[in-house]
């Protein structure tokens, strides 16, 4: 499985009863984070049932974008959007799959879970203001590793994302000084570093820089064997992003208790927590084609409960969602869907 391109089509012809015929085809856009699991479902989604997805993996705010102008049957996004923008724009929205942001560098000498985060570094780092690998911040949380006199090259995204979003967002919450000069969005203006298109760009700009640091879903740092951090948490332990830190995180996510999904999981509390983790969302039109819709649905319901897609999601640590949430997200269809 490849995590590099921009655009992807998903699928092949299908040969019917009737002869050869064109599957059907569901078209989609939107964040790169969930892009490869979503490509691994889509591959096993395609085999069994013939219909093929056609994902455009240009960002989270691409993805909005395109759902509000109707030119997708669905889009992805790991910002989820609040009730009243979604009512505004005849919108639903709905959580995939929990996911986990992880910080990667580019360090010699520095191996894979190596080197420890706190927000307060991360921040100082972003900020521009923590300009060397031993800076005494760092040096000081990471006693006995060796750390070269080296620059860092900060390195963000260029384009609309729900990744940039769950950063942010964490470091708005750990910072009062991030809040008030940068703050939390699927774009911000950074005050430094170099801008990568999509997880896949970041991953590829950290990889090529020496005394780089970017962010990307965790399955893009395991698939690109990337150096990637460790982070100290909301309860003050040290972790290491997996599925079982982000399960942890995800523990918390009492979707029973807010409006249209709506939730935000950064920084959450409990010794095993992954500090930067997020559901990512599927957005699609109330106003759409009923039968277009109905097609988007059997897609999701077969990747929310079949065994098969659970397995591949855990396989790339990502954390299904567990059946009592599943269960109020069919009940959302049938209320906001008709189906």
């Amino acid at each position: 499985m490849k995590t590099k391109g921009v655009a992807f089509v998903l699928g092949v012809m299908s040969l019917g009863v009737a002869g050869l015929a064109q599957a059907e085809t569901i078209s989609a856009a939107g964040g790169t984070a969930i892009y490869p699991v979503l490509s691994k479902w889509a591959e096993t989604y395609q085999q069994k049932t013939g219909t093929m997805v056609n994902y455009q993996a240009i960002g989270s705010g691409g993805g909005i974008a395109q759902i509000k102008a109707k030119t997708v049957d669905f889009a992805n996004s790991d910002m989820p959007l609040k009730p009243e923008y979604l009512n505004k724009d005849q919108l639903v929205q709905f959580p995939a799959v929990i996911i986990g942001i992880t910080p990667v560098v580019n360090v010699p000498g520095i191996k894979p879970g190596e080197l420890t985060f706190n927000g307060t570094i991360l921040t100082g780092i972003y900020l521009g203001k923590i300009k060397k690998w031993n800076d005494a911040a760092i040096a000081d949380l990471n006693k006995g590793v060796k750390l070269p006199d080296m620059n860092i090259t900060v390195v963000h995204r260029s384009d609309g994302s729900g990744t940039t979003f769950n950063f942010t967002n964490y470091l708005a919450k750990v910072s009062p000084e991030w809040r008030q000069r940068v703050g939390d969005n699927t774009a911000v203006s950074w005050p430094v570093g170099v801008g990568g298109k999509g997880n896949a760009g970041v991953a590829a700009y950290v990889q090529r820089i020496p005394g780089a640091i970017g962010y990307v879903e965790y399955a893009y740092a395991k698939e690109n064997h990337m150096a990637y951090g460790k982070m100290i948490n909301a309860a003050g332990k040290v972790v290491a992003p997996d599925l079982a830190t982000f399960q942890a995180a995800a523990a918390n996510a009492d979707f029973t208790k807010v409006e249209d999904f709506y939730m935000i999981l950064t920084n959450q509390p409990g010794a095993q927590s992954w500090p930067i983790s997020a559901a990512t969302y599927i957005l699609m039109r109330q106003d759409g084609d009923k039968t277009v819709n109905a097609g988007v649905l059997k897609f999701a319901r077969w990747f929310l409960t079949a065994p098969q897609a659970q397995a591949e999601a855990r396989s790339l640590d990502y954390v299904p969602l567990p059946k009592t949430t599943v269960t109020q997200i069919e009940a959302y269809w049938k209320r906001n869907l008709g189906q």
